[in-house]
């Protein structure tokens, strides 16, 4: 129970202005807010082509960094 206090505890609210990333189809882009990492490739990224958005935050929130 103590366990799943603090997972709870560290959840974001789902409102406006939380997203992680968002799409803009007019402009044909997607970025990611956490990493500053976006693509022109929307549709491949709305096909799951995520690696590179996957390494970016890697590198970003790695705790193994050098």
């Amino acid at each position: 129970m103590a366990e799943q206090a603090k997972v709870e505890a560290g959840k974001k609210k789902i409102e406006w202005g939380s997203q992680i990333r968002s799409y803009v189809f007019d402009d044909r882009r997607v970025k990611d807010h956490r990493t500053n990492y976006q693509t022109s490739d929307v549709n491949g990224v709305m096909d799951g082509k995520i690696d590179e958005f996957i390494k970016a935050y890697l590198m970003e929130f790695s705790d193994t960094q050098d």
